[in-house]
């Protein structure tokens, strides 16, 4: 276990010291694990999130055809019609984000609406850094609000057998759905102060005339098929990749047929992000190892012995120590963990074991907002302004990153407890 801890804080720290070569880091570290033998080799490919890989490869595709059918420009046309500045703009992109993440899974949330963001700072000729950040700390902070927003959701409705609907009502009380929203209001008055400064007029432009519109029906596809498929009972763990990837391609074919023009494949397939899919392969491989070596198990039990028999104790621990770790490791192993140790606190004390659910949710969702790595929709965003030149030091991230975060995680810790307690 000791060497397991030595050789993850190792890892993290390369991570956020040498953005540049953060998916070799992981890769290698990844291989340490296996090498050492933390790791049985027969356990690597199971701890890979495939749903998750598979998910950024498809969509990613999609958005490479949505952006091509000159859409985006198209919204930011739009957006910039009704805002009077850059502020404004930025807030209405990262709410448009949210409002979307609450149904669709937030990496692909960010790969929708970065694009738009990043054609508005092409049209006004500033940096896309800013209202980018915003996108994925908004998309990631409103994953929680439904069963189908986040993986760390899904695991939650299995695991406690609620329903698309107990996110809004549950046992007659207001569901996560409303603790998450109103949550996102605190955190938006945080970008208001953020971008307070960010007050460059926006006149209105020529709107951008877009003739093909089979790449915007695709991804509404997806969401609406994504939203159906979480209604269907014991459906492969893939599926929502499946649905990504097989979209894509379906793109890909109807442009061949359309175009005729063998070049469709390759031009798509490069703007795969594929510097991405490597780092979070890496972090998952890394993250079943510190699973299998028993650091979040011990961790986990550390809970019991420092809360004793006070339930709020419990309940304040389980909130913010999941806002730190999940501000370092991936949330979907640490939630997996931890929902059972929650149900088995609860057991022990003779409490409802909800009140731990939801606020394991809330701290283990939104806490992955606080450091760039945090979140797969943080890397992903990440990753498409590094595409585009631009990299992002981890502190300028944690300065937004850090007060949006500890404004929602604050209020959904208060209103959970109100409404559940």
């Amino acid at each position: 276990m000791n060497l397991a801890i030595l050789l993850f804080v190792a890892t993290y720290i390369l991570l956020l010291s040498f953005p540049k070569a953060r998916a070799y880091i992981a890769l290698l570290s990844a291989a340490l694990f296996v090498a050492l033998g933390i790791l049985p080799v027969e356990k690597v490919f199971s701890a890979v999130d495939w749903n998750v890989i598979l998910m950024i490869a498809g969509t990613m595709g999609i958005v490479a055809l949505f952006i091509e059918s000159k859409m985006p420009s198209l919204l930011a046309d739009l957006i910039l019609e009704k805002v009077p500045n850059v502020k404004w703009a930025i807030i209405s992109l990262s709410l448009f984000a949210g409002i979307i993440s609450a149904f669709v899974d937030n990496v692909a949330t960010v790969l929708m609406i970065a694009p738009v963001a990043m054609t508005i700072a092409k049209k006004l000729k500033i940096s896309p850094v800013l209202s980018i950040i915003a996108i994925a700390i908004s998309s990631n902070l409103q994953g929680a609000a439904t069963l189908v927003g986040d993986t760390t959701s899904i695991l939650l409705g299995g695991y406690a057998n609620l329903d698309f609907l107990d996110f809004f009502v549950y046992r007659g009380k207001p569901g996560l759905f409303w603790v998450v929203e109103i949550g996102a209001l605190a955190a938006t008055l945080v970008l208001l102060y953020a971008f307070r400064k960010e007050t460059k007029p926006i006149n209105a432009m020529k709107r951008t005339v877009v003739k093909d519109y089979y790449p915007t029906v695709l991804l509404a596809v997806m969401i609406v098929l994504l939203i159906l498929a979480s209604f269907i009972p014991n459906k492969p763990s893939t599926t929502n990749g499946m649905i990504a990837t097989a979209l894509f391609l379906v793109g890909l074919i109807r442009n061949f047929i359309k175009t005729k023009d063998p070049q469709v494949f390759p031009r798509a397939f490069k703007e795969i992000d594929y510097f991405t899919i490597l780092l979070l392969a890496g972090l998952f491989v890394i993250i079943a190892g510190i699973t299998e070596a028993g650091v979040i198990d011990a961790i986990s039990q550390l809970f019991v012995k420092l809360s004793g028999d006070n339930l709020f104790v419990i309940y304040t621990l389980i909130v913010w120590a999941s806002v730190l770790f999940s501000a370092f490791i991936d949330n979907i192993p640490y939630v997996a963990t931890m929902l059972p140790v929650t149900k088995s606190i609860a057991g022990l004390l003779g409490f409802e074991p909800h009140i731990l659910y939801f606020g394991l949710l809330i701290g283990a969702t939104l806490g992955g907002n606080l450091t760039p790595i945090g979140a797969s929709a943080n890397i992903t965003a990440l990753g498409i302004l590094r595409k585009d030149g631009y990299e992002v030091k981890a502190l300028d991230f944690m300065k937004i990153s850090v007060p949006f975060t500890l404004a929602a995680v604050t209020t959904g810790y208060i209103l959970t407890w109100l409404f559940w307690a």
